[in-house]
């Protein structure tokens, strides 16, 4: 799964952990991550996106 916040003018990166996701939504003025609590605080008009990650395609080396 991977996690990305959008407001009405941005649209933040796709990151693998929500985690990792929270602690740059704020370079968006999506929201902010309190150091402290370890909350997160999410702006009005913020949306989280997430989306499935496929497995990457086997692929065959031939010897």
């Amino acid at each position: 799964m991977e996690y990305r916040f959008i407001t009405p003018n941005k649209t933040g990166k796709w990151y693998p952990s929500l985690a990792l996701a929270q602690r740059h939504a704020c370079s968006i003025g999506a929201g902010y991550l309190n150091d402290g609590s370890g909350e997160f605080f999410q702006y009005c008009e913020t949306e989280l996106q997430m989306r499935e990650v496929e497995p990457a395609a086997e692929t065959s080396i031939a010897a």
